[in-house]
């Protein structure tokens, strides 16, 4: 996994990011947020308040988003939390990116079940398209993180693109959606195979009827 650091916290990025504040639409989600924990206990909405200041940062950039330090400090102070627990969340959760990345953050998963099935194949199709581990490429399009499970063992090899899955992948496919993503396209979410999310790809082996309407097993038990 590539080393996670803040952003150094300089003069120019005081200047950019010093006055940051939510638009009208998510001071109004954020007050939604806050309402869901007991008084006293706003603090529990930093993991949150952070997503939604990263999201905030990308349609303002460009980009996936990403954290820097004088907007932690800003959501710190919108909890009434000292700005160090709030660094403490962002740096601990690998969602959070804490420096710039560019439109499309590609996360790759190298943990045992993709790269037995093939991830080192999907970094040579990232490799190809100029992407490089832990930067972004000239074009502000595509950031490559090499990361540890995301939890779709059973699909493997995947990655993660901003918010979505892109599953049973190989070289062809993840260059296909490169290029799709590269020319304003949005590529198939999900497996890059002939079946339903994790179902075996050779079809369903038990409660088969299912697949083809709601079917009630019940008298048959």
């Amino acid at each position: 996994m590539a080393e996670r650091a803040f952003a150094p916290d300089t003069l120019e990025l005081r200047a950019e990011w010093g006055d940051f504040a939510w638009t009208e639409a998510n001071a109004k989600q954020a007050k939604e947020i806050v309402a869901r924990y007991p008084a006293g206990r706003q603090m529990s909405a930093s993991i949150p308040f952070l997503d939604l200041a990263q999201r905030q940062v990308g349609a303002m950039t460009g980009t996936q988003g990403w954290l820097p330090i004088p907007v932690i400090e800003f959501v710190a102070r919108e909890l009434d939390m000292p700005p160090v627990r709030a660094m403490e969340v962002a740096s601990f959760y690998t969602m959070f990116n804490l420096a710039p990345v560019g439109k499309f953050h590609v996360q790759v998963c190298g943990t045992t079940p993709c790269m037995l099935r093939g991830s080192d194949d999907v970094l040579s199709a990232c490799y190809k398209r100029g992407l490089k581990k832990g930067h972004t490429t000239a074009d502000g399009l595509f950031t490559l993180t090499e990361v540890e499970c995301l939890g779709a063992c059973a699909n493997a090899p995947m990655v993660q693109i901003n918010d979505d899955n892109y599953e049973d992948l190989t070289e062809d496919s993840m260059k296909a959606i490169l290029d799709a993503l590269a020319n304003g396209q949005q590529p198939k979410i999900g497996p890059q195979v002939d079946r339903k999310t994790s179902c075996p790809t050779s079809g369903p082996t038990t409660l088969k009827k299912m697949a083809e309407r709601n079917y009630d097993y019940r008298g048959q038990w």
